[in-house]
């Protein structure tokens, strides 16, 4: 057995009751799971990167260089006008964008260091499904948090999304309701409204936000959809033509999940609980070897990582691309 795997393994039998009573977050990322991986967590302190705008945390980057080269999620960075890079406990305000890639979403930065600790890559992402993984959780002024998780589904392509009904909505008391349009997306122009509760889609009925992605998912933009609404207890139906887009939580809810989540040539998914501010930094084995590049968190369940192989492969080509050496 692994030896690294002994203290986990017996944090989690060490208290039936606990485990029964623990809420579901707490038994992967509570305090005691979390010391488990301190090695882990003090590879993520020196060799991932908290991104900012000015001070506010809007993801993390992987050091892949000790002279300062970063990649980070290119399409968080986005209308960002203050662009701050922390590693470890060094605050840089001065950062270069110096490309992205866009099949991949990733942004190679730069920022003047001479010492700094850069991932060591794990030798090949073709791991089991279940095997163990950590990434950076909440960080702090002087520390990175580690969230646990595993790898659950094998590495796979993951195609651009579908089409948008251009709508904000809120779940209310197991309704969804529409909180707001673009005046020129396909809902608005058939008719819908703010305030209305979506029913169905497709024949589909709907009673959450994950009912209406799980719907959305496989529509495409160009073609409508059949959505029956209540309007001041009235039903009523329209057939909204899609936009492109895929619908994500971002434009619909509270911004959880990534902006972009589909069209990426390979990933590898893992569980982690986590958020959109949470994404771009490394994924790690037990080993602290980095497994991958966290670039997406697709869903509730669903995070994706760039492997290894594809990330090795597209820091050298950016770096040799866009640096000067």
């Amino acid at each position: 057995m692994n030896a690294k795997l002994i203290p986990f393994i017996l944090l989690l039998a060490g208290s039936l009751q606990a485990a029964q009573t623990l809420e579901t977050a707490n038994r992967r990322n509570g305090n005691s799971v979390v010391a488990a991986f301190e090695m882990q967590r003090q590879v993520l302190q020196t060799s991932s990167a908290v991104i900012l705008d000015k001070r506010a945390e809007i993801g993390y980057g992987v050091v892949i260089s000790a002279d300062g080269y970063i990649l980070a999620k290119a399409s968080e960075l986005v209308g960002v006008s203050n662009l701050w890079v922390r590693v470890d406990t060094d605050l840089y305000r001065e950062v270069k964008l110096l490309g992205t890639d866009e099949d991949w979403d990733v942004a190679l930065l730069k920022i003047e260091a001479t010492d700094l600790t850069p991932v060591s890559y794990a030798p090949s992402s073709d791991v089991p499904q279940g095997t163990w993984v950590v990434a950076n959780g909440a960080t702090s002024l002087k520390a990175r948090r580690a969230l646990v998780g595993i790898i659950s589904a094998k590495t796979r392509t993951i195609p651009d999304g579908g089409g948008n009904l251009g709508i904000s909505i809120q779940e209310k008391s197991g309704a969804v309701i529409i909180e707001d349009l673009d005046p020129k997306g396909g809902a608005s122009l058939a008719g819908l409204k703010k305030d209305d509760q979506i029913v169905e889609i497709d024949g589909h009925q709907i009673g959450s936000f994950d009912d209406v992605v799980e719907v959305m998912k496989e529509r495409r933009a160009g073609t409508a959809v059949k959505m029956m609404v209540l309007r001041d207890g009235k039903e009523i139906t329209a057939e909204p033509l899609l936009k492109p887009g895929p619908l994500t939580r971002n434009d619909t809810m509270s911004g959880a999940f990534s902006q972009r989540r589909s069209g990426f040539p390979r990933v590898l998914q893992h569980d982690i609980i986590a958020n959109k501010e949470m994404i771009g930094g490394p994924l790690l084995d037990l080993q602290g070897r980095c497994l991958g590049m966290n670039i997406a968190r697709a869903n509730r369940a669903e995070s994706y990582a760039i492997p290894v192989e594809d990330l090795k492969k597209l820091a050298e080509r950016l770096m040799k691309q866009y640096s000067n050496g």
